[in-house]
């Protein structure tokens, strides 16, 4: 008796928080899976993650190196090397003819740092926050965590996937939103908004009380139309960037945001408490990142090569449908001839023929079971075999 008392106690002081109850990052797992393929001496094709083949600009490395070389790596300024915000600043006026204050700059850990320092500052347990459906993962599962309701808005052809101002606001007459979230170029569409599009839209949000949220990660990775910055339309809306993406610097960790200028010294406040600081080394690797654009722009090129790639090919596959592919390097296929289950189909095509996409269902609860994630990040090459492979599978 007095064993089971203790285990029973032992089991309550074991038990996870109900916050930490969110579902997994489905693409993570697809990794895990492919991984085993290739340690039992597969050759899988990756296209279910979204990791530049690249690696960071030559610049950005030389950087690091020499401030190894000089041996002291020490903390920064919680909101980041102020060189390297005055850089960022400098960026938005050189590619959006935008002039942002540097003292509106936050360095992050990465986008994902951004997210949790943002709705932390703009939100509280309990708030109601819209995202659009298909739609990146941890938008939703960090706002639960935090206490916070996503409220999933869904998306149509009818208006390419944009989340349109009477969308939102009919979901705010329903039950009042404190915020929404877009990303344009998205994840996992590609599509993006136009000008006019992301005007109305912020328009309608501040007009509300609604507050504004871009996700502009995918930014530089542009094909149909230039991207459009939210910084040059309001000084309200929180703008939320990374290196990861188009300067191939995932691993490194360092993203930024762009912040009103009121929720300045909370997120200061935040970070000194969370993180102290985001790693030195990729801040100054960060900084250089910014004279290694014509490096970057080439590796822009071999996406739009491999955009091409895919769209022709995946027709004469057997996938023929598919969104909008304006921007970053995904392209979401309609896979509902062959399967009502995308997590299924997604695993039989890793495991018969070793390419690894990611299930709609990870982005989008009401409709993914339709769709597949293709990621064309790696090479030229490989996209070629995926076609290849795809098709032989299929028949």
């Amino acid at each position: 008796m007095l064993e089971a008392t203790l285990r029973d106690r032992v089991r309550h002081l074991l038990t996870a928080s109900g916050r930490s109850d969110v579902p997994p990052f489905m693409v993570m797992d697809v990794m895990a899976a492919a991984a085993r393929i290739e340690a039992a001496g597969g050759h899988v094709i990756h296209m279910e993650v979204g990791q530049p083949a690249a690696s960071a600009p030559k610049s950005a490395i030389s950087a690091a190196h020499a401030a190894l070389d000089a041996g002291r790596i020490d903390y920064t300024s919680a909101l980041g090397i102020p060189s390297l915000c005055e850089r960022i600043a400098r960026h938005y006026r050189e590619a959006y003819g935008c002039a942002v204050d540097a003292g509106r700059i936050v360095v992050t850990t990465g986008s994902s740092g951004a997210f949790i320092l943002g709705f932390l500052a703009m939100f509280e347990p309990g708030d109601r926050v819209a995202v659009t459906v298909p739609g990146y993962p941890p938008y939703r599962h960090i706002l639960t965590a935090l206490g916070c309701e996503p409220v999933l808005i869904e998306t149509s052809s009818e208006t390419r996937h944009a989340l349109t101002g009477e969308a939102l606001l009919a979901a705010h007459r329903r039950t009042p939103l404190k915020g929404v979230l877009v990303g344009s170029p998205a994840n996992p569409t590609g599509t993006m908004m136009s000008r006019e599009a992301l005007t109305s839209l912020i328009s309608a949000a501040e007009d509300a009380g609604i507050r504004f949220i871009s996700d502009e990660i995918y930014h530089g990775l542009d094909y149909s139309f230039p991207a459009v910055t939210a910084a040059e339309l309001s000084p309200h809306a929180l703008v939320i960037n990374s290196f990861s993406k188009y300067f191939c610097m995932t691993g490194w960790r360092v993203g930024w945001m762009l912040v009103p200028e009121p929720l300045v010294r909370p997120i200061e406040r935040l970070q000194q408490n969370l993180a102290i600081s985001v790693p030195t080394l990729s801040q100054i690797a960060a900084e250089a990142a910014f004279d290694g654009r014509a490096e970057m722009e080439e590796v822009k090129r071999g996406y739009q090569a491999n955009r091409r790639i895919l769209i022709d090919g995946l027709p004469q596959a057997g996938l023929d449908k598919f969104l909008p592919a304006d921007g970053a390097f995904y392209l979401y296929a309609d896979v509902s001839a062959f399967t009502s289950d995308s997590f299924e189909f997604a695993r039989q095509m890793l495991e018969q023929a070793h390419v690894a996409a990611t299930p709609g269902i990870d982005f989008d609860p009401v409709h993914g079971r339709a769709f597949i994630r293709f990621s064309y990040a790696r090479s030229a090459d490989e996209m070629r075999e995926a076609v290849a492979r795809i098709a032989r599978w299929l028949r």
